[in-house]
């Protein structure tokens, strides 16, 4: 998050309790790179949900049998 890529300041309104623990978390002079960062992840796992979405229409629904065998490889 370099300044050459560009900045822009969005708000948002978020539980007092969530910005205590974010405070908390990153410090209060790192919130904006906590936030970020955060925002990033997110935008990764709706997009791996969207691309499961699209090989599921290809390939049609995941089968529990499937999900089971996976997560028996992962460690």
């Amino acid at each position: 998050m370099g300044e050459s890529l560009g900045t822009e300041k969005l708000s948002a309104t978020i539980p007092k309790g969530l910005a205590n623990q974010i405070r908390e978390r990153a410090g209060r002079g790192n919130v904006s790179a906590y936030v970020t960062h955060a925002l990033l992840r997110q935008l990764e796992h709706d997009r791996l949900g969207d691309l499961v979405g699209e090989l599921e229409q290809i390939h049609g629904p995941i089968s529990d049998d499937e999900v089971a065998s996976a997560r028996a490889e992962w460690p």
